[in-house]
């Protein structure tokens, strides 16, 4: 019958979800506590790069708030 596929595509779809979700997950572990950005376009890169500049450790994942900004 048709409900014989599901168990199969169970597996399929477990198996399709693991890379994209272990790839944030070392993505996130990494880079202390945040997933890796992208930039795309040149305004998102120029945004990383305002950000790692603000941070004050080059690093653009370590972010500093708006009332911790001199």
């Amino acid at each position: 019958m048709w409900f014989e596929i599901l168990p199969g595509m169970a597996v399929m779809a477990v198996c399709l979800l693991i890379p994209g979700v272990a790839t944030a997950r070392i993505h996130r572990f990494t880079n202390g506590g945040k997933e890796k950005r992208v930039a795309h376009y040149s305004y998102q890169w120029s945004l990383m790069e305002r950000d790692r500049r603000v941070s004050g450790v080059n690093r653009y994942y370590v972010s500093k708030g708006l009332e911790n900004i001199d």
